[in-house]
């Protein structure tokens, strides 16, 4: 459920008309629903009712401070992959202690800025990566709380370039080395083991693959308590999918997720960590776009937005799917077609939909793309010298742009000519 409806034949995010937003901002933007982002969060808090645990908003998925002090607000940690990600979210007013540190490639830099202001955890991706900690933290006189991330060679049953717990991915270390791993661990100074880290991908749509891995973590939980390691803390990943459309069904809903977690983790007694992105955010945001042309090709009809795959870049990148429905909507007896739906980059990529049936449009027209509120603006970019979006947040009849659009003038500035030139 989300807070996206038709009032009086036009689209509103809650209470506020997504026809006024684009005539105040301009098209294409994005804007995101405070109550659906409430609703989703309270919907994990709710599933995980009884246990010990934290709800640690994964800012990759869209990191404006806006909605990282929305979600703070509501009671999430943070779990961050980047410097620049820690930085939004101690922006945003949340405190070290409530962030986890994940990523495969951690710099040092990273890490001194970390431990320096303070940190719930590093997700420990390597040896490598545990030996550089170890050294960055002894010399700062800190101790560093480690969860070691396991790669438990589950098949997460999704796209492949967003699966991360098989083998022959970058990300973790072989859940069969994680004794020695450990026992390195424990050995070295700065170092302080809490707990055990596993993420298997993203956008899964059926539960047994995470039950596969977490079976795994519960039986590697007792045998590092067998070794003497404190295990106090499991760190689940985050990775549930949305319904992008009718096609995905009814993905798990995190009710559902939460009591199997209970089922197959709750004897062990752990605090309990889940990373959340997609689900948080997906529904909670859309792309706005204005119809620039009904191109007739040879064989088909190209509908040519004025969004574009820097705007998103999800289609182009995974084949991904987005609803795309009109801001004004449509007469009951209004007729449908198909269209491919493009945007206005030089690249064939450029492609939103083929052979999508929609209503008929016409230039100058407002349409949306739903579930667009994860991995939408964050990947942005100004290909092409396309400015970035701007980002809208709405509470009820509320809203603001959260982030605006650059000028071509301060996207040009930012270049510097050499003096030799």
């Amino acid at each position: 459920m989300d807070y996206f409806s038709y009032k009086g034949g036009i689209l509103h995010a809650e209470d506020a008309s997504i026809k006024e937003i684009a005539k105040e901002v301009g098209t294409p933007f994005y804007v995101y629903s405070t109550a659906t982002l409430r609703r989703h969060f309270d919907l994990f808090e709710s599933a995980l009712s009884g246990i010990d645990h934290l709800i640690c908003y994964a800012v990759k998925a869209a990191s404006n401070q806006a909605i990282l002090k929305t979600l703070a607000n509501f009671g999430a940690g943070m779990d961050v992959v980047s410097g620049g990600e820690y930085k939004r979210a101690r922006e945003a007013g949340v405190e070290g202690r409530q962030i986890v540190f994940s990523g495969v490639g951690k710099t040092g830099a990273e890490m001194k800025l970390a431990l320096s202001e303070g940190v719930r955890q590093f997700n420990v991706e390597s040896e490598e990566e545990l030996q550089v900690l170890s050294e960055i933290a002894n010399n700062m006189n800190k101790v560093a709380p480690i969860t070691v991330r396991v790669n438990p060679d589950v098949d997460a049953k999704t796209h492949e370039k967003i699966a991360t717990g098989k083998a022959e991915n970058k990300f973790g270390i072989p859940i069969s080395r994680a004794r020695e791993v450990y026992a390195k661990a424990a050995s070295l100074p700065g170092i302080q083991v809490v707990g055990i880290d596993v993420h298997i991908g993203s956008q899964l749509t059926q539960l047994l693959p995470f039950e596969e891995a977490y079976k795994k973590l519960a039986d590697l939980t007792e045998m590092l308590r067998s070794d003497g390691h404190e295990i106090k803390r499991l760190d689940l990943g985050g990775g549930l999918g949305i319904p992008y459309g009718s096609k995905d069904g009814s993905p798990p809903t995190p009710k559902e997720y939460g009591q199997m977690i209970k089922r197959v983790l709750g004897h062990l007694n752990c605090e309990i960590e889940i990373e959340p992105g997609r689900l948080l955010v997906g529904n909670a945001g859309l792309l706005v776009t204005e119809v620039i042309y009904v191109k007739k090709g040879h064989d088909r009809e190209f509908l040519i937005l004025d969004a574009a795959m820097n705007d998103l870049l999800r289609p182009a990148l995974y084949e991904a799917y987005h609803d795309i429905v009109p801001v004004l909507q449509p007469s009951v007896n209004q007729k449908n077609t198909v269209y491919d739906v493009v945007g206005p980059v030089c690249e064939t990529g450029d492609t939103f939909a083929k052979s999508r049936a929609m209503h008929i449009c016409k230039p100058g027209e407002l349409v949306a793309f739903r579930s667009a509120g994860a991995y939408g603006a964050a990947m942005a970019s100004e290909y092409n010298t396309r400015p970035l979006v701007p980002e809208v947040l709405v509470n009820n009849s509320d809203y603001l742009a959260i982030r605006e659009r650059p000028t071509l003038d301060e996207i040009i500035a930012r270049d510097k000519i050499p003096n030799w030139l």
